[in-house]
């Protein structure tokens, strides 16, 4: 029942891809996140679909609460705090950030007004 599903969304994934023209790029293959991409077969199926290299993304150069974090589950988050982090570093170095402090900074406005 779930099979179905999954490889409808790989394929609408897929085709996402080949009408943006990325699908050339990322020969590397693809990085499946999130709780859904532990589900038995997920890496398999997203392999036969997408006709190339899958892996489970899991959360890397972390420190503190590795136990909880090293897991696919957090993998998406993880990796918004780093690529966030590492803006904000380039930032303070006086590189130019665009439209990207704008959304650190209402990110942080958010948190600031919500914790």
């Amino acid at each position: 029942m779930v099979e179905p599903r999954y490889e409808e969304l790989f394929a609408l994934i897929r085709e996402e891809l080949r009408r943006s023209g990325f699908e050339e790029v990322i020969a590397a293959g693809v990085v499946l996140t999130g709780g859904s991409s532990k589900m038995e077969g997920a890496v398999e199926l997203a392999e036969e679909v997408f006709h190339m290299p899958v892996r489970l993304g899991i959360p890397q150069h972390i420190t503190g609460l590795v136990d909880v974090v090293s897991n696919p589950i957090h993998s998406t988050g993880v990796g918004l705090l780093l690529y966030g982090r590492e803006n904000y570093v380039r930032g303070r170095r006086g590189e130019p950030l665009g439209q990207v402090k704008g959304v650190l900074d209402r990110m942080k406005a958010w948190f600031q007004g919500n914790f």
